[in-house]
């Protein structure tokens, strides 16, 4: 081969030849593969929050006729003592009637045409919780009576549902429980100022509520539920996992047992939480005996569900840390312990308080286990507190969510969107905590 024929195949570096094409190609192809996967992602996560948003949020506005009652002492205090014993003897059918009095002549006052609707079909249009919470304001404040009361009633479900555009006129001519001409009197109400929208503090504050109040229906025992059953899992499973950690990290000799513990735990990570439900049922329940739909049986069982996860970044967070940090406590005359827990384990609790949130945050939306061990009761009382409030029956987040879509009312479907709301800003505080964490400790070495 000449020198010329040498030098007129030389590649030059400003032209690329059909290699570095096909390779360019290709990576141009993956390049758009990813943002395509990314993008693809996005969209769901934008369409499924928006479906969610878009029927959740109505869930924290609620409809109130706002009235004057006034309280007489004949009626409801007959003794004149204000005993709240002998003012119980009250029922709600003695606070319906004061309400539907004041109800009529507010409407009178207003010029609000009723056009003769009867009197159980005016009071069609109020809540039927609104006499018992009327009942409940008196006897806990037994020196309201005498006096006129500015009362706030929430409307039906369905009135509400017509001012959230959830209910028509021509839906209501097919449903038993409302008529045209109620709504039409409710959209006389509203015109004349009478019935008014504002945010439902009551959906999260109140308990659950039957088939017939859907109005009236709140995640406070669910709130609380959760919260008494996070209580439990961060008593139990930080300690217990991090023990655990540094024992296998820093202690443990290495032989097969070890490697045997290191492998079930991390298969436990990956078993599938209505698992742990099972082992719960078999052994707190029909073992010890523990209360069903009680915080005690449903912290339990999510301890169980969270230990590997802590324990798995427990141990990465301390191996992180560097070996000469070890060393040099050592080096100086601390012993091992001292080293561990005064220089190791500090380094360390960034990772393993990130590790511990997230966990807690898996734990917070869980729903299976909780379904398996019996936490879908209706539960009405809120628990009280602890540690007694441990072992009396109450609800979590995610389970209201399923028991709300097993309902027919489309005002629960409303709340269970809602629901999900609240139960994702939690989810979203909690990680954002562990990002937080994160950042803030963490050291690069």
């Amino acid at each position: 081969m000449t020198k010329a024929t040498f030098r007129s195949r030389k590649a030059s570096l400003l032209v690329p030849d059909a290699r570095t094409k096909a390779r360019n190609a290709s990576e141009r192809w993956f390049r758009l593969t990813g943002i395509a996967a990314v993008s693809v992602g996005i969209l769901a996560l934008v369409f499924l929050l928006g479906s969610v948003l878009d029927n959740g949020l109505s869930a924290f506005r609620q409809t109130h006729i706002e009235m004057a009652i006034p309280l007489d002492e004949t009626k409801l205090d007959v003794s004149g003592k204000r005993d709240p014993a002998l003012m119980a003897k009250v029922t709600t059918v003695g606070y319906g009637k004061l309400i539907q009095a004041s109800f009529q002549k507010m409407l009178e006052d207003r010029g609000v045409d009723t056009e003769k609707i009867k009197p159980n079909k005016l009071m069609g249009l109020l809540s039927k919780k609104a006499a018992a919470d009327l009942r409940d304001m008196v006897l806990a404040n037994p020196d309201l009576i005498g006096t006129t009361l500015t009362f706030n009633a929430m409307t039906n479900g369905r009135v509400d549902g017509y001012f959230k555009g959830r209910v028509t006129l021509e839906s209501a001519e097919r449903d038993s429980n409302i008529s045209p001409e109620q709504l039409r009197l409710a959209q006389r109400m509203a015109d004349a100022g009478v019935i008014r929208t504002k945010f439902n503090w009551a959906f999260l504050t109140n308990p659950d509520a039957s088939e017939l109040r859907p109005e009236s229906a709140g995640l406070g025992v669910a709130i609380l539920g959760s919260a008494y059953m996070m209580m439990i899992v961060l008593v139990l499973s930080l300690p217990i996992g991090v023990a655990a950690s540094i024992y296998l990290e820093e202690m443990a000799p290495k032989n097969i047992w070890t490697d045997f513990i290191e492998i079930n735990i991390a298969n436990l990570a990956a078993v599938p939480s209505i698992v742990f439900g099972i082992l719960a049922l078999a052994l707190f329940v029909n073992f010890l005996g523990l209360p069903q739909s009680a915080p005690i049986l449903g912290g339990l069982v999510l301890t169980l569900m969270t230990l590997p996860t802590i324990i798995i970044a427990t141990r990465a967070s301390l191996k992180a840390v560097p070996p000469s940090i070890r060393d040099a406590a050592l080096g100086v005359g601390a012993s091992k312990m001292q080293a561990i827990f005064h220089h190791v384990l500090p380094l360390a609790m960034p990772g393993i308080l990130t590790g511990t949130i997230l966990g807690l945050a898996r734990a917070l939306g869980e729903s299976a286990p909780l379904l398996l061990i019996g936490m879908v009761a209706f539960v009405k009382d809120y628990p009280s507190s602890p540690p007694n409030g441990f072992f009396d029956p109450a609800s979590a987040l995610p389970v209201q969510v399923y028991n709300w879509t097993q309902r027919s009312d489309p005002a629960f479907a409303e709340r269970a969107s809602g629901a999900i709301i609240v139960l994702l800003l939690f989810l979203l505080t909690m990680n954002s905590v562990a990002i937080i964490l994160r950042r803030r400790f963490e050291r690069h070495w």
